[in-house]
């Protein structure tokens, strides 16, 4: 396997330390070109002391004197800022890992795409909010997209993708998170705490919370619309709390292909780094002996609105997309801060819904400002 080099915007959350994680016990495959992080100042200049990237760029403008204090001396290029973070994925690099949690990650992916690149798909916003505009650029760009999310990349390795003719369905699987066999009733007095406590899975608090409420479930619905050639009524969901099926693909003769691995997201992390050839990871192995069953069920949509919502609009279409996204990641970090209930979450996504009545982006100025706009209104709910 010839040498890559590979760029991270997001390199401190954790995709991106899972990817570093892999790019070190692989010395031999990769090289880094740029990291990039949002607040955390020193574990970004403790991973460019040992990664030794070109550049490094940290988005809170507040924090560009101590990282320069901190690299002082190892000839390491830095800057602050967001257009910082959209340089770093403009630099020549045979994969970005788009790793940034959010819509701030959308313009620097674009960047990627528009040169070319292989990118490393983390960020489910980025098909969300633009996923005809960012599909219409990968294709004309000659760029690929690699899904890391363990759903979409379980697609991605069992979809014949030339032959979408031959596809009945795609099924996508959720844990269900930490309240899958709680009542609606008690979900009203949940904490922050037991939300981001994820049975099988760790992530960063605000997707960990999407878990939960199964936004991220819906999310990833929308995304898999833009990433894969099924339409939208091709598209399940099936809740699976072992998350050891990752996802599904059923084909028109009654053959369904799954790709099966322990919740890991290092696997689906190599699985885009190797493309289209495949790499060692320090996983457990399944033990499908040990783990003795499987279950499925069918979700529950008047309990989990947030996945109700997802797909009213992904049928919706035009604004809409893009208003659930931004409405979300407000009412998220609400109740992540104390100042909404869990159910106050939907709540405020759906009336967001209701309320904002914008056409299609055909730009990523609209793009925008559909998005701060969402964000305007859910702000103006909350308080």
């Amino acid at each position: 396997m010839a040498l890559k080099s590979l760029t991270i915007v997001g390199a401190t959350g954790s995709v991106g330390l899972s990817t570093l994680d892999l790019v070190r016990r692989s010395p031999d495959r990769f090289e880094i070109k740029a990291l990039t992080a949002n607040k955390r100042v020193s574990e970004l200049a403790a991973l460019a002391k040992e990664f030794r990237p070109d550049f490094v760029a940290i988005a809170d403008t507040n924090k560009h004197k101590e990282l320069k204090e901190l690299l002082a001396g190892t000839g390491i290029e830095c800057a602050a800022g967001s257009e910082a973070v959209i340089e770093a994925a403009k630099l020549s690099s045979d994969i970005l890992m788009a790793a940034i949690v959010g819509a701030a990650g959308l313009r620097p992916t674009l960047e990627a795409v528009r040169r070319g690149a292989t990118v490393a798909l983390a960020n489910k916003e980025c098909l969300v909010c633009a996923g005809d505009l960012m599909m219409q650029e990968v294709k004309a760009n000659g760029a690929h997209l690699l899904p890391v999310d363990s759903e979409h990349n379980a697609i991605f390795q069992v979809l014949e993708a030339d032959r979408p003719d031959a596809v009945h369905k795609i099924t996508l699987t959720a844990s269900g998170g930490p309240f899958l066999g709680r009542s609606e009733e008690s979900l009203k007095s949940v904490t922050p705490a037991e939300a981001v406590a994820h049975p099988n899975w760790d992530m960063g608090a605000k997707i960990s919370v999407d878990s939960a409420t199964l936004m991220n479930k819906g999310l990833e619905v929308i995304e898999a619309y833009h990433l894969f050639p099924v339409e939208k009524d091709q598209i399940s969901v099936l809740m699976h709390p072992q998350s050891v099926i990752h996802s599904m693909v059923e084909y028109i003769d009654g053959s369904t292909l799954a790709q099966l691995g322990s919740p890991d997201m290092r696997i689906p992390i190599a699985s885009c780094l190797a493309w289209p050839e495949r790499m060692p990871v320090p996983a457990n192995t399944l033990d499908l002996a040990s783990i003795g069953s499987l279950t499925f069920q069918e979700p529950n949509y008047e309990k989990f609105r947030c996945l109700a919502l997802a797909r009213d609009a992904l049928e919706a279409g035009g604004a809409a997309p893009a208003t659930l996204n931004a409405a979300n990641e407000v009412a998220v970090d609400a109740f992540l801060t104390g100042r909404i209930g869990f159910l106050d979450i939907s709540s405020i996504v759906e009336e967001a819904l209701t309320q904002i009545d914008m056409k299609a982006p055909h730009s990523l100025a609209n793009v925008f400002e559909i998005d701060s706009e969402a964000r305007h209104l859910a702000s103006a709910l909350i308080a």
